[in-house]
């Protein structure tokens, strides 16, 4: 298991200066990121990487409403091997024939990834966990659904704010979970409110020992009221002094 930094953390920073904000990114101690909407940024970002010795082993990308083809071949570009839709709102998993529709769309694309060499998976909010089909939540419901290649990106926070344990969804899904987003906070929707790991209300250690299959522990702020380059040096640093055998940045 290693740690990466998902990239929209830093959005703000990235659209005043791309390669300056990954050269940042670099200087605290990240070897990997996972990139979002890369396909327009791609060369860019591409150089960025390469220059700092970064890797983005994920990325995300709206598989389901943009041209995969597109998609993919910038993936193949930056040298993403998973991506991961990030987001289909709450309207989606409120019945099961919809999220029957969402899995089947999610297995094509994933067909089409392999052409590539390239992983798909889908990553949660709140709602996929508030919303309960056939006795089971949306998620674990839509999650028997997906071919067995397609892979989940569990954000862990988001979890918790939809009302339930992340260790018991993460030992639920198991092998299917090769990523998750690590974050912290008070477990509202005020994302303002989000917290370096450790510092908030999520159990972030049990958290990462439950993913029994993980692969890259992705750490991630949906915003934060300090200094947001002071907020992932301070979750890094976390996660490393607090690191299970193997683990790195």
């Amino acid at each position: 298991m290693s740690y990466s930094l998902q990239l929209y953390t830093l959005r703000d920073a990235i659209a005043e200066d791309l390669p300056g904000t990954i050269r940042k990114v670099a200087e605290i101690g990240f070897t990997q990121v996972e990139p979002y909407n890369f396909v327009a940024t791609a060369t860019e970002l591409g150089t960025a990487l390469r220059e700092n010795g970064l890797t983005a082993p994920s990325g995300h990308a709206p598989l389901l409403s943009q041209d995969q083809d597109e998609i993919f071949a910038a993936a193949k570009e930056l040298g993403i091997t998973t991506v991961i839709d990030p987001y289909l709102p709450a309207e989606h998993w409120q019945n099961a024939e919809d999220i029957r529709a969402t899995a089947e769309k999610l297995n094509a694309a994933a067909k089409k990834g392999a052409g590539y060499g390239i992983h798909v998976g889908y990553h949660n909010h709140q709602w996929e966990l508030e919303s309960s089909i056939e006795g089971r939540t949306a998620l674990e419901f839509f999650a028997d659904l997906l071919h067995p290649e397609v892979v989940l990106e569990v954000d862990t926070y988001w979890v918790a704010v939809g009302g339930h344990d992340p260790v018991d969804v993460l030992t639920t899904l198991g092998a299917r979970v090769k990523f998750i987003h690590i974050k912290d906070g008070d477990l509202t929707t005020d994302t303002k409110a989000q917290q370096p790991a450790g510092q908030g209300k999520v159990p972030v250690l049990d958290v990462i020992a439950a993913a029994k299959s993980l692969e890259v522990g992705v750490v991630e702020f949906d915003d934060y009221s300090g200094d947001i380059f002071d907020g992932i040096a301070q979750s890094l640093a976390y996660l490393n002094a607090n690191a299970t055998e193997g683990a790195s940045a």
